[in-house]
């Protein structure tokens, strides 16, 4: 099985908004930067797409461009949810709560929101269905850093705490083979 993770392009939020699972659009122009992901992609495959629509955009994108299986969308693909903090500044979260996040936010949910450890078990659990149906065809999964990050943590054994060394730029595809 062949998958290829898609990350969302930029998004509308100005820069230091935290922005998890608020359903915010993506920065126009993106049109060229999806042209750019697309020559990165098989021919034919499978989309599962987070359902926020800055993913969603993208994921139509391809699928009007490639010959597409099948589409769906999966909840558990969305962007770790900030609870309280969703579309706050960063600057603005007092540092009371954000500071213990900041020190361990493997395990500390954010204020109303969750940890990155039950963001890691609802990818997990996705990543499970995934493979257990087998899939011959290659699979473009579009969704988010943190869904991302989780995800490469679940192929490499990597620590959740060292999920911030895989790098994820917007718009980038990586490739893994499950």
């Amino acid at each position: 099985m062949e998958i290829y993770l898609v990350r969302h392009t930029e998004t509308s939020c100005e820069k230091g908004i935290c922005y998890g699972q608020a359903d915010v659009d993506l920065a126009k122009p993106f049109e060229s930067i999806f042209e750019n992901i697309l020559s990165q992609l098989p021919s034919e495959a499978i989309i599962i797409s987070s359902p926020l629509k800055r993913c969603v955009t993208l994921a139509k994108y391809i699928q009007n461009n490639i010959k597409t299986i099948s589409y769906h969308e999966d909840k558990r693909l969305m962007e770790m949810n900030f609870g309280d903090w969703e579309m706050k500044k960063w600057n603005d979260i007092l540092p009371e709560q954000l500071n213990p996040w900041m020190e361990d936010f493997v395990n500390i949910p954010a204020s109303n929101g969750e940890s990155f450890v039950e963001l890691h078990k609802r990818v997990g659990s996705f990543l499970s269905d995934l493979v257990s149906k087998e899939i011959k065809n290659p699979i473009v999964v579009v969704c988010h850093a943190g869904t991302i990050r989780s995800i490469l943590c679940h192929q490499s054994s990597l620590p959740l705490k060292d999920a911030f060394q895989n790098k994820v730029d917007f718009g980038e595809v990586i490739k893994i083979p499950v």
